[in-house]
This record gives C-alpha cells, structure tokens and sequence, in this order.
C-alpha cells in the first residue's frame, strides 16, 4: 500500500521526528534475516548510535553491557556484520557502510 494511503492507527498519537534522529535503511528488511540474533542486536544499535556519516565510538565492553551480550559475542557479531559488509572497523571507530543496491 502506498505511504499517501496509510491511516495512522491512533492519530492523536503519532510519533515525531525528535531533532536527534536515528535511521536505517529499510532495505535491511530483505537480509535481516540472514543475520543472528546478535548481530541484529549490535547493527541496530549501530544504527542508533551512529553520527551523520555512519561512525560511532563504543568499545566492546561497553557494547556488551548495553546489550546484555558477552564481550565475546560482541566481537563474534562485529566479525559477521564485517563479513557480511554492513560494518567497517578501525579500533576503536565503527562506521556503517551503505547496502549494496540488490541486497538479495
């Protein structure tokens, strides 16, 4: 259904775009999928944590703790998420990198 035709379920509360804003490129439906638990975890987080050009500062053990993982699991995610070429890393800089145009 197109966007233009779309009610809102509750208008009286419809969500806002806080000046803070966080996004993530739709196109992640089509391989979320293909991704652990984990690594969902960690590039959601990613994603939030991210400034204008994708990078975000977080250590492992920070990682971690914010998202009840263990450090190692963190690393395990890190390495997937790089495999899979959503993630760059340079200790101690995470940046995201844009989806290829077929993500299937």
């Amino acid at each position: 259904m197109p966007t233009a035709e779309r009610e809102p379920i509750d208008p009286a509360h419809v969500r806002k775009i806080p000046s803070h804003f966080a996004w993530a490129d739709h196109r992640l439906r089509d391989v979320i999928g293909t991704l652990t638990l984990e690594e969902t975890a960690l590039l959601f987080f990613l994603h939030l944590a991210a400034d204008k050009n994708g990078c975000s500062y977080w250590g492992d053990a920070a990682l971690a703790k914010k998202l009840r993982l263990r450090e190692g699991v963190v690393v395990c995610a890190r390495a997937g998420l790089i495999a899979r070429g959503f993630v760059a890393y340079r200790y101690p800089m995470y940046q995201l990198l844009p989806l290829p145009e077929t993500t299937r």
